[in-house]
């Protein structure tokens, strides 16, 4: 696969983190059975119950700084520092995940189409700074001065970031990866679809087979840190 592979777009989702400790949204005892979804994660629930859902995403926030980059996370970033240095060859890997394990492995090459929990958005002044600690008490926005911080989550109903950046990536990639996705959540589950009919090999490293997974050409199952280790180490030559 690595001789006929120059460009790489990476899709992770909740199995990628999962080892680190992060629940997963749709597994048994994820988040979502102690929240609704219409609860904490959609524009209405924030209008209705604004300091529910703030409470909800700072716990997350809190509880996100305490976990650590798997071996999964660290082969990605081997993945992106590697591949990427050799001349005609990019890796971009798009996350789901609203965690910065990528990054504290070590990647540089990752777009969050979902946002991220360490970044605070003002809805005023459209500033997204970065935030560790709480919003509870509607802190100012250090831009604007304005109370109007929420977490820079993309929530259901809500348009993904960078979609314009990810369909061009797809447009140059001949390998498409998904790693740890329920196949559930469009637009993400969609692109797939969109790489195969561009002309990509499509490859599924997941836990269990994804709602899309007759899709990929190819499917591999097991923790993603044995797969995608054994994937990395297979692309890069051990």
């Amino acid at each position: 696969m690595g001789t006929e592979t120059s460009n790489i777009v990476i899709l992770t989702g909740a199995g990628v983190s999962a080892e680190s400790g992060i629940d997963t949204f749709r597994a048994a005892g994820g988040l979502w059975e102690q929240h609704r979804v219409e609860d904490v994660a959609t524009p209405e629930a924030f209008e209705r119950d604004p300091e529910l859902v703030l409470r909800f995403y700072d716990m997350r926030r809190e509880a996100i700084q305490t976990k650590q980059p798997n071996a999964a996370h660290l082969a990605l970033a081997r993945l992106d520092r590697e591949w990427s240095a050799q001349p005609g060859r990019s890796v971009l890997i798009v996350t789901q995940n609203v965690d910065d394990l990528h990054e504290r492995a070590g990647a540089e090459n990752v777009l969050h189409m979902h946002g991220t929990h360490l970044n605070a958005w003002c809805t005023a002044c459209d500033a997204r700074p970065g935030w560790t600690g709480p919003l509870i008490h509607r802190p100012p926005c250090p831009e604007c001065d304005s109370p109007a911080l929420r977490p820079d989550i993309v929530w259901f109903g809500e348009m993904p970031y960078r979609m314009d950046e990810i369909y061009a990536a797809l447009g140059r990639a001949d390998l498409f990866v998904s790693i740890g996705t329920s196949g559930a959540v469009y637009p993400a589950a969609g692109l797939v679809r969109q790489a195969r009919d561009l002309g990509a090999r499509t490859l599924e490293l997941n836990l269990e087979r994804s709602q899309g997974s007759r899709w990929f050409h190819e499917t591999r199952l097991g923790p993603a840190t044995k797969v995608v280790s054994e994937w990395v180490d297979e692309l890069l030559g051990g």
